[in-house]
């Protein structure tokens, strides 16, 4: 389980599985918030990053970034 915090980390882990040898699948997958992919043995999550920017302006609240982070738990615990 990857969890991706900004589209940054989004495109890194990308590039990352395909260094590995993982199957993307094409065209590319966008990142966005809450965005999940399966690549093989991996899911790999995607969250808006807690910057102040991202925090200050309401981009990312508190319930969306717990909701995510619980969700890459249920991941981790299947």
């Amino acid at each position: 389980m990857l969890l991706a915090l900004g589209a940054f980390a989004w495109d890194a882990a990308l590039a990352t599985l395909a260094a590995l040898g993982a199957s993307l699948p094409r065209p590319k997958p966008r990142f966005g918030h809450a965005a999940e992919l399966r690549v093989g043995e991996w899911t790999l999550l995607g969250s808006y990053h807690p910057s102040q920017q991202n925090t200050f302006t309401g981009r990312l609240t508190p319930a969306m970034l717990d909701a995510v982070v619980l969700r890459a738990s249920a991941l981790v615990n299947v």
